[in-house]
């Protein structure tokens, strides 16, 4: 499922395109959505934003166009009238000017009121966003420290949408292996160095990760890496998708495994 980062680098292309834009055509595959073709059309776009894994879709009528990827959801920008070659199903399509925006997989799709925005289960649900300018490491830190997590598992905690809106599972276990924690860790058995540790770490991977477009490796060794010949997927991690390889810091082999009812990486020597 795409994160937080992915989100937020699709967000940015959208608006890239679309925001201050007129609507020309828009059209959507689910029937219950179809009346809002017309209602749409010569509407302005006010605004493009994302929300924890969710992008919405500002228009000038009141309207807003919610859209969640989920596991498989994929948006493309291509210039207008030019389609990509894929299996994948056509969802929502928005055409302006030079370009259109598809929105290919995706299930979670809806047109919201003003008031169905503010009362929206997902987006009231979601915690503080690592990836918003306003978040700084002590409000992670004091977000982590509430005695109400105290014992849940950071494998759980840390990918719990109303806590920490935007990590997921690579995001976790990249931030888990980097703190020298392991999963089935809690809150509460760690000490102030670790849970400072862990914050910033939070924070900073996060943010990393969106810079680059998804490398959460040590900058300099996925340079050396990728020089070297090696594909994107094969150099972007620490841990996460590496299992029986060695680990960066100390040579073992890294290990797939459930944690709290979620799969994920670790190395056994680093994380004990």
């Amino acid at each position: 499922m795409p994160e937080g980062p992915e989100i937020l680098r699709a967000c940015d292309e959208l608006a890239g395109v679309l925001k201050n834009q007129k609507v020309r055509q828009i059209t959507f595959a689910f029937d219950e959505l179809k009346g809002f073709q017309s209602r749409f059309r010569n509407k302005n776009i006010v605004s493009v934003t994302a929300r924890g894994k969710a992008i919405l879709i500002g228009l000038s009528n009141g309207y807003t166009i919610y859209s969640h990827n989920q596991l498989y959801g994929r948006w493309i920008v291509k210039p207008a009238g030019i389609y990509p070659e894929t299996k994948r199903q056509l969802r929502m399509e928005i055409n302006v000017n030079d370009y259109s925006a598809l929105l290919y997989s995706a299930s979670d799709i809806e047109v919201l009121n003003k008031k169905e925005l503010k009362n929206h289960a997902y987006l009231n649900r979601l915690g503080l966003e690592l990836l918003s300018p306003k978040t700084t490491e002590q409000v992670v830190l004091e977000r982590l420290s509430e005695k109400r997590f105290s014992r849940r598992c950071l494998m759980g905690l840390l990918q719990d949408q109303s806590v920490l809106a935007g990590m997921g599972n690579y995001l976790c276990c990249e931030v888990l292996h980097i703190v020298g924690l392991h999963p089935e860790n809690r809150i509460i058995d760690l000490n102030m160095r670790e849970l400072k540790k862990l914050a910033g770490i939070c924070l900073k991977l996060t943010r990393q990760s969106y810079k680059t477009g998804g490398i959460t490796n040590l900058l300099s060794r996925a340079k050396k890496l990728k020089k070297q010949g090696l594909e994107f997927e094969d150099y972007r991690f620490y841990v996460y998708r590496r299992a029986g390889q060695d680990c960066y810091q100390c040579g073992n082999a890294i290990i797939k495994d459930s944690f709290c009812g979620r799969m994920g990486y670790v190395c056994p020597d680093c994380q004990q």
